[in-house]
């Protein structure tokens, strides 16, 4: 008697357990129902009434501006309006890392309205500021190239559908460069007077990054002691390779008598000291830049026979 009781009782439990389970299942197919009604009748409103989801892509990055200092990145991005109305673009949220690790972020607000039925490129400016990359991450050298992830996040507002935020995300490289050196090796003269003198200066550029420099222009001071001995602008066009030497001639004129002690300091084989300084004009891999040169040296003397300045 007391088995066939044990047996009533566990087929009891066992048939309320396959009750839960089955209204359970029921409540959830009811909910799942409820879902997709839902979904179906937004799907519905949003086609009767011509409203859609918005699309984005990053269609460009651009670097209009780098130098020792710093790096100016413009972000392009294309973003589509399938519906009849503007939608606002609420904010936009940036972050530049490199190897996981964030060199800048930032938000802009209230970046404008991307009209019905219509495409418009939202321009996104950036600045990395070398200095403070440098300092954060002490790995990053001058000279080198560095990979970098632009990550941007576009939140809209559109009606029925409610805010959106749009993921888009770009990778690439960008340079973080490093400014040649320059020697002046020595000055022939190819004619010498005291009212005239013309003559080359034989240049060294030293290449100190990673990436070629293609020298388009370049313009420069030469000066000996306190003395500007000339003063010029070259367009040549030239290679200097990653982390190579190119050597150049240059032409310079000046007046050997304006130049006071400095000049009898050199012919009676005294040294002075002199000093170039200008800028190059160069296209890279990431675009155009400017960069300065400079050398100061503490000996210049005059060879025999006023052939040439030795300079070192």
């Amino acid at each position: 008697m007391a088995s066939s009781d044990d047996q009533e009782v566990v087929e009891r439990k066992w048939n309320k357990e396959e009750k839960k389970e089955d209204e359970h299942e029921e409540k959830e197919g009811f909910l799942e129902k409820v879902k997709d009604f839902i979904h179906d009748i937004g799907e519905k409103i949003e086609g009767a009434l011509g409203f859609g989801k918005p699309t984005a892509d990053v269609t460009g990055v651009h670097l209009p501006c780098i130098n020792l200092k710093k790096a100016d990145i413009v972000v392009d991005v294309l973003i589509n309006n399938p519906n009849p109305i503007p939608i606002p673009l609420i904010d936009i949220d940036y972050l530049i890392e490199s190897d996981g690790r964030k060199l800048v972020s930032g938000l802009i607000p209230d970046a404008g309205t991307i009209h019905a039925h219509g495409s418009e490129t939202v321009k996104i400016p950036v600045s990395l500021i070398y200095d403070d990359i440098k300092s954060t991450y002490h790995d990053i050298k001058p000279g080198s190239i560095i990979p970098y992830r632009i990550r941007v996040a576009l939140i809209v507002d559109v009606p029925i559908i409610g805010r959106l935020t749009l993921p888009l995300e770009k990778s690439g490289e960008i340079p973080v460069p490093y400014k040649p050196d320059v020697d002046v090796e020595k000055i022939r003269f190819e004619k010498f007077s005291f009212e005239e003198t013309i003559a080359n200066l034989h240049l060294k550029l030293e290449n100190k990054n990673d990436f070629d420099l293609g020298l388009n222009a370049l313009d420069y001071e030469i000066w000996l002691s306190d003395v500007s001995i000339g003063t010029a602008e070259l367009t040549k066009s030239t290679n200097i390779p990653k982390n190579g030497i190119t050597k150049m001639l240059i032409p310079i004129s000046f007046r050997p008598k304006d130049f006071g002690s400095a000049l009898w300091d050199m012919i009676r084989g005294r040294g002075i000291g002199y000093s170039m300084k200008g800028n190059i004009d160069v296209d890279t891999p990431f675009g155009n830049m400017k960069l300065p040169i400079e050398k100061e040296g503490g000996t210049t003397r005059l060879k025999k026979g006023l052939s040439s300045w030795d300079l070192s």
